[in-house]
């Protein structure tokens, strides 16, 4: 088993300095812990993955090919791979967990 704390995973994504930690990769999927503070722009590019997410604090909108839609804690959102996606008008800081599957690469 694998389990992790998500104070903890936003601790090691601080001291990355990074917007993205990858923190699990399996042969099917890969996961990950997304954030952008209030104000930030997202500056995401389709990937050639599906992905979900789920939204574990903050407030933002995010569009999806054609469709926007706001979204906050609770939140859940999928992306076909290859489909253009950001998040923007964030208003409050976005935490958000990624799954990708296949993995990232």
């Amino acid at each position: 088993m694998k389990a992790f704390r998500l104070d903890e995973l936003e601790g090691e994504r601080l001291a990355n300095d990074g917007a993205y930690l990858q923190f699990l990769r399996e042969r099917n999927m890969s996961v990950g812990l997304y954030a952008l503070d209030a104000g930030q722009m997202d500056p995401q590019t389709p990937h050639a993955q599906d992905e979900v997410y789920v939204v574990m604090s903050g407030r933002a909108s995010i569009t999806v090919g054609e469709e926007t839609t706001q979204v906050g804690r609770g939140s859940v959102v999928y992306v076909p791979a290859g489909v253009t996606h950001r998040f923007h008008h964030v208003s409050e800081p976005l935490r958000v967990l990624v799954v990708f599957s296949p993995p990232e690469s």
